[in-house]
């Protein structure tokens, strides 16, 4: 598969975004719209970019200077890990706390305080684990 978020890497999480009901659903509810960035904690800016319109994934690509509403980092390894593993509120907590999930952009505590956001959040770890 593709180096870790790689236009190759984003473009077939897209795919597997759309394909999953409960993720797509529960933001197409609550009208969710974002571009979301993924890279890692020691790079300078992040490496790819998820755009979601209505819940709906409708771009993926590499990361080219555009603003972001969110910007995800983490260690590979640690990304790795939540693929393969998941990640629960918990979880999610505890990588928030420690620094091992860094939101460079973005209101963790707005979207982990609202359980229409938190849940599919947490659903698109296991989303970004089938790619």
């Amino acid at each position: 598969m593709a180096d870790l978020f790689s236009d190759e890497w984003m473009k077939a999480f897209m795919t597997a975004w759309n394909e999953e009901p409960g993720l797509v659903n529960s933001l197409e509810e609550i009208g969710f719209s974002s571009k979301i960035a993924y890279g890692f904690d020691d790079d300078g800016q992040p490496v790819g970019v998820l755009v979601v319109e209505n819940g709906k994934a409708i771009d993926a690509k590499a990361f080219s200077g555009e603003e972001v509403n969110w910007d995800l980092r983490a260690t590979e390894k640690n990304w790795q890990k939540w693929f393969d593993k998941g990640i629960g509120m918990t979880g999610l907590g505890m990588a928030y706390v420690s620094r091992k999930l860094q939101f460079r952009i973005g209101d963790y505590s707005a979207m982990i305080k609202d359980p229409r956001m938190a849940g599919p959040f947490i659903k698109s770890f296991a989303v970004m684990g089938k790619v």
